[in-house]
């Protein structure tokens, strides 16, 4: 099982992740793939490359993965309870801060919560538990987010050499979990999550705020083409010109969508069960596929092939040999 997949900039190569640690990377287009040095076995999520040499990996137990030969070998950065304690020391630091004294009620109804959270890092911090990170985004080589369940947010300023922890400044009091996060061409930096999380920083996620949900259920993917997508639980599909109001946009399939990828102008939604959809104007088209198996994500190699990622490993799909 392959969960993510990235192109990196200015060369051939492609790097996936996924399960018991495995990195894979190839430089033909997908046709052949090399296994990359990896020091873990956990499960991996995501990864991102702002540059054709520096990547970054993240998954379970705490695991973020560094690069600095364009995915074939890599080295930890953090792992294990590392990431804990920066979310404990984090919200300490919260609580003890002083605060203008124009923002004394703010500070106050902040207090109750962080406390909770601190409470609640140094149980987990005892019981070695470890944050699971769902997607990681690097706006470029020093500047990067980290996060995942539990309203785990962190980031970095020099390039992963140091992290902190900013879930706590989010406004997520029930610590929802933070599913994906995408860097619109606007600039705005948006968070989808679990149960209708919808987040918003306008200055490179130093501040952040809600956004009114168009939908209860859980979001899994964000993706811009024409306008900017957010794709959820059971078929929910929503656009948005701006990133702050939403609209429902009908889909013929209830089947859970994982992400999204665009080519020559048009979007592709990955899903459960296989699901593949084209977009022709202002609604999306099944594609019949063979296989059932879950697609997580993917790319576009030319205008008629398409190379994704998931349950099955990877697929090669030639969209000339494929009508909805």
């Amino acid at each position: 099982m392959l969960l993510d997949i990235a192109a990196l900039p200015e060369t051939q190569r492609l790097v996936a992740v996924g399960e018991q640690g495995v990195i894979l990377y190839s430089d033909d287009g997908g046709d052949s793939w090399l296994r990359a040095r990896t020091p873990v076995r956990v499960l991996l999520t995501a990864v991102s490359f702002p540059s054709a040499r520096l990547g970054w990996a993240v998954g379970h137990d705490g695991v973020i993965l560094h690069s600095e030969d364009g995915g074939a070998s890599w080295q930890t950065q953090a792992s294990g309870t590392e990431l804990t304690r920066l979310q404990l020391e984090g919200v300490q630091q919260a609580i003890t801060a002083p605060y203008p004294a124009e923002e004394a009620d703010l500070h106050a109804a902040l207090l109750d919560e962080w406390r909770y959270q601190r409470d609640g890092f140094a149980e987990a911090l005892e019981q070695q538990a470890m944050p699971t990170l769902l997607d990681v985004q690097f706006l470029d080589i020093r500047h990067g987010f980290a996060l995942g369940a539990y309203g785990a947010l962190f980031v970095t300023d020099d390039g992963g050499q140091h992290w902190r922890s900013i879930g706590h400044r989010l406004p997520n009091p029930d610590q929802l979990h933070l599913n994906a996060l995408l860097a619109s061409r606007s600039g705005r930096l948006l968070i989808a999550g679990e149960a209708g999380l919808l987040l918003a920083s306008d200055d490179q996620g130093r501040h952040w705020r809600a956004l009114e949900s168009p939908y209860q259920g859980s979001f899994f993917a964000l993706a811009e083409a024409d306008r900017l997508y957010l794709l959820g639980l059971r078929g929910h599909l929503f656009g948005s010109a701006d990133g702050e109001r939403w609209q429902p946009l009908p889909l013929d399939t209830a089947a859970t969508l994982n992400g999204a990828l665009s080519s020559a102008g048009r979007l592709y939604l990955l899903g459960q069960g296989g699901a593949l959809l084209q977009q022709q104007g202002e609604r999306f088209q099944p594609l019949p596929l063979p296989q059932r198996r879950s697609f997580s994500a993917g790319l576009a190699l030319d205008a008629q092939r398409l190379l994704l990622v998931g349950e099955q490993g990877i697929s090669h799909i030639n969209l000339a040999g494929v009508t909805p």
